[in-house]
């Protein structure tokens, strides 16, 4: 058996939730690598749904360890709310099944000020983000100012660093415009939340260590999407944080060869959620109604998602840059009763048919795609099990994505619930 990494093969909102959840039933550790609380993964089981933004899919089921490693970014209230919440559902939550490291960084409510003023006055220029202080939370980790969980065992040391801390961003904060932040208006908060957040921190990387030497079956349980990636997205419209399986490995603490399978989370169709290229977005019927029929409401922020067709170029370019093994294939059903589908299978840039996603963003911007066409199905998918149960055109288009990305498929979903999910091939089996 091997362990197993899932990340999102487009721009996120792939529904890598309800496929960590699935696969949760046999690893025994599942764990958070990178991004905070804008991630959102919604699981629908017997019609119950949970939403999660920072606890790891896999703290549903019983009996199963979840851990947010150092490569997420916290926000200690939201974290709180979180566990509160899912606690009234029913979950069990407590240190014996959750832990969360000491190193993870911090979100502030500076962060958010910082965020949020900066996208004001981006103008039409703005990236699109959650506003929830994600990135002002990495920049002061990479600057070697920022604060972690391990620092609320110590609130004296934890105040001195705030004042460090503050005096940079209030900086920034009076020249535009907005009010200052004072260290009490930080740790007074902190302190009333440290007492329920201290037991749960520990040495992720340790534990992890254990479950190695054991043979025990991790799952890493990425965010976003390989097209948002700091460095291998459509910068400058990209998440804080690296979304490759490499970061799965240096945000937990584990060494790379362990990481395993690589499985990809990928849309049968294409979104994407605020600013940024999107050469197969469809504005018109199309798009409207892959909207309405996949729902495509962030789990997190409820904007509404841009909406187009699948796009194999931008697939097979996150395959290869992701080293991605399998494909998960997702919202099939949503693509029941198109009398044509349309796949992206390269693109025209000044005349020229290109292969790959360009890396400049002037170049991203004026991509047009080029669309084979598919004949469609009538039937409905929703909740097949097996490949009996596709009609035939619907295994003729997979089929078909498989040859232009270049992954195998090893499941397809077919609605949000767990159960209503076609295994082709195992990850875990390698």
């Amino acid at each position: 058996m091997t362990n197993v990494a899932v990340i999102g093969s487009q721009w996120g909102d792939e529904g890598k939730g309800k496929i960590v959840d699935w696969l949760s039933e046999k690893a025994d550790i599942v764990v958070r690598f990178q991004g905070g609380h804008n991630a959102g993964h919604t699981l629908v089981i017997d019609g119950t749904k949970y939403k999660l933004s920072l606890l790891p899919s896999g703290i549903i089921r019983a009996g199963k360890m979840s851990v947010i490693g150092h490569g997420v970014v916290i926000d200690p209230a939201a974290l709180i709310n979180e566990i509160s919440t899912r606690k009234g559902q029913g979950v069990a939550i407590s240190p014996d099944n959750l832990m969360i490291s000491y190193s993870a960084p911090i979100i502030l409510p500076v962060h958010q000020r910082v965020d949020v003023a900066r996208e004001a006055q981006r103008g039409a220029g703005k990236i699109g983000t959650t506003g929830r202080g994600i990135g002002p939370a990495y920049e002061d980790k990479v600057a070697r100012r920022g604060l972690r969980m391990g620092d609320l065992l110590d609130m004296d040391a934890l105040a001195e660093k705030t004042a460090a801390l503050l005096a940079h961003h209030n900086i920034w904060l009076k020249a535009a415009g907005e009010d200052e932040l004072t260290v009490e208006e930080i740790t007074a908060p902190l302190q009333e939340m440290r007492d329920q957040l201290i037991p749960y921190l520990g040495e992720v990387w340790a534990l992890l260590d254990d479950y190695r030497r054991d043979g025990r079956r991790i799952l890493f349980e990425g965010a976003q999407g390989v097209m948002l990636d700091i460095d291998h997205g459509t910068y400058p419209f990209v998440t804080s944080s690296n979304t490759l399986p490499g970061q799965a490995a240096a945000g937990a603490g584990i060494g790379p060869g362990s990481v395993g399978y690589v499985l990809g989370i990928t849309k049968a169709y294409t979104t994407r959620v605020g600013s940024g290229p999107f050469p197969t977005e469809d504005f018109g019927e199309d798009g409207v109604t892959l909207g309405e029929r996949g729902h495509e409401f962030g789990t997190v922020t409820g904007r509404k998602r841009r909406c187009g067709w699948f796009d194999a170029v931008m697939v097979r370019q996150a395959g290869k840059i992701a080293g991605i093994h399998g494909m998960a294939l997702t919202k099939l059903d949503v693509l029941d009763g198109f009398d044509v589908l349309k796949i992206c299978t390269g693109y025209t840039l000044d005349g020229k048919v290109i292969d790959r996603f360009p890396a400049s963003s002037a170049e991203q911007a004026r991509v047009e795609p080029v669309y084979e066409e598919i004949e469609g199905w009538s039937q409905s998918t929703m909740g097949a099990r097996s490949w009996a149960d596709l009609p035939s055109q619907a295994v003729k288009y997979i089929k078909r994505l498989e040859e232009l990305t270049g992954i195998p498929v090893a499941t397809v979903s077919t609605s949000p619930e767990r159960e209503d999910t076609i295994l082709v091939r195992d990850p875990f089996e390698g």
